[in-house]
């Protein structure tokens, strides 16, 4: 299964990423979030048409995202193999970025299932701060500091599982064992990470 993943091609990897997020958001949007009162008074006001243009923005921007993303995160990744003298290339260490952004996927999976069939009639607050598994659900959002949101929901249990899939991956190329792959990504990538989160706090 690993070796069938790192064997794909990595522009159909891309692609089905781009698509699957795509079509989540789309069902996201269309089924749960334009349901709400609250999307439903302000799409009939001046500024919906507003609205109408982020919602689409936001469709043509994945791509976009997911490069940059890649391109920095690979380039972290990358760095971190050089450093322990691991023969791995910029091009593996983009593809290894993301073959583990797929597990990212569940949550919206899961968002969508849990308004679908749990809470059944949201607001559209509730929607924007769920995040299945994250620090959010230990908090009143209402209450939150809105700078703290985003870390909140970033700081889930899919992001060690993210983690182990960088690890993964840098062992796939690299042919080394796990223990010096998972230096390699504690050491380079969760410190980014946690810098971001940082930096994002302070700049809000």
């Amino acid at each position: 299964m690993q070796k069938s993943i790192y064997s794909s091609p990595k522009r159909q990897l891309f692609l089905l990423l781009c698509l699957s997020t795509l079509a989540l958001l789309f069902v996201k949007k269309s089924m749960i979030e334009n349901e709400t009162a609250a999307f439903e008074f302000l799409a009939d006001q001046p500024q919906g048409s507003i609205l109408y243009l982020r919602s689409t923005l936001q469709y043509l921007s994945i791509p976009l995202i997911y490069m940059w993303k890649f391109t920095s995160l690979g380039f972290v990744i990358w760095v971190g193999c050089f450093l322990f003298g691991y023969r791995v290339t910029y091009s593996e260490c983009w593809k290894i970025v993301m073959v583990a952004e797929f597990v990212f996927l569940i949550p919206e999976l899961i968002k969508i299932g849990w308004f679908l069939f749990v809470q059944t009639d949201p607001i559209y607050y509730d929607i924007v701060a769920f995040y299945p598994f994250s620090l959010m659900n230990l908090v009143d959002y209402q209450t939150l500091d809105s700078r703290f949101s985003y870390p909140c929901k970033a700081i889930n249990l899919f992001e060690p599982i993210y983690w182990y899939l960088l690890a993964v991956g840098i062992t796939h190329y690299a042919n080394k064992g796990m223990k010096p792959s998972w230096i390699i990504v504690l050491g380079f990538y969760v410190p980014i990470f946690l810098l971001w989160l940082l930096f994002y706090m302070i700049v809000y």
